[in-house]
């Protein structure tokens, strides 16, 4: 199949979530009094031999509820690094062609009680196509009645379309968001899926709008998690706990996350790539 009109269908939902996602992040800076907004930075990928590698669009915002928040979306193809298709699915050393849309979002708060968090999703091609994603919470003071509802919103989700999607995907999450070196997970999961695959019309039609719900669950549920906790006073202790469990976030994003390393052995812009760094971080 010519997987490039699937790709494009792909791009606006990506484009149109993130334009949605970032007005109600906005919405939020001005109810706390904050004047933030997003800046958009666009880059374009380079590749030797490629007239058309692509590129993409780093959303990026600091405020007072937000420290750092960043939204990005990106829309590329070439070839992959002959020693690296062979860990894609689909891709060979001989056959290292793709292309990838996708929409990244990691937000990184002030306050020590307002979870942070994370949200990817996006469609591949090679010699398949494919869409994965997930989202998960990542509170450095966790609340139960908000992993209860985050989780919620999202096996509504997975419900709506397969009643194995959730507990599958919570899974997968908890399995892949884990630092093995420290023996803990990095946050208190949410759902991960990956290679779900699509060889017709009829396929791709059912994962994109799965896909498309998993973001419309995150929308739904994280602003109202944010707008619970943002007024909370937090101690000194508070705020140590917060930069110490970032660290811990950092660990996992640079030596593990699948993401960071298809960036960069991609050709991404490395900012858009590393913005899921916290702003501030300590190790102790």
């Amino acid at each position: 199949m010519d997987w490039e009109p699937y790709t494009q269908r792909a791009r606006g939902w990506f484009e149109s979530l993130r334009d949605q996602i970032c007005a109600a992040f906005e919405a939020i800076e001005r109810e706390a009094g904050s004047d933030a907004e997003f800046t958009y930075t666009p880059w374009s990928r380079e590749e030797e031999g490629n007239d058309d590698p692509g590129g993409g669009t780093q959303g990026l915002m600091k405020g007072k509820v937000f420290e750092k928040v960043g939204v990005n979306v990106s829309t590329v193809r070439g070839n992959f690094p002959k020693e690296f298709a062979a860990n894609i699915n689909g891709a060979d050393p001989d056959n290292p062609g793709f292309t990838a849309t996708g929409i990244s979002l990691v937000a990184h708060m002030n306050n020590p009680h307002v979870p942070a968090v994370h949200m990817n999703t996006r469609f591949l091609t090679t010699g398949k196509a494919w869409f994965g994603g997930g989202a998960d919470l990542n509170p450095p003071i966790p609340y139960e009645e908000d992993t209860e509802e985050f989780h919620a919103q999202l096996r509504a989700a997975c419900m709506a379309h397969n009643p194995t999607y959730y507990d599958r995907y919570k899974k997968w999450a908890d399995e892949y968001f884990y630092l093995p070196h420290r023996e803990v997970h990095r946050g208190v999961g949410g759902i991960f899926y990956d290679h779900l695959e699509c060889d017709d019309d009829p396929s791709w039609d059912r994962n994109f709008a799965f896909t498309q719900d998993v973001g419309k669950a995150f929308l739904e549920i994280y602003p109202k998690l944010v707008r619970k906790r943002m007024g909370s006073d937090f101690t000194p202790e508070d705020e140590a706990q917060l930069l110490e469990y970032r660290g811990r976030y950092a660990e996992f994003n640079l030596v593990y996350d699948r993401g960071t390393i298809f960036g960069l052995k991609t050709g991404g812009n490395i900012d858009a790539i590393l913005m899921s760094l916290p702003p501030r971080a300590t190790w102790s």
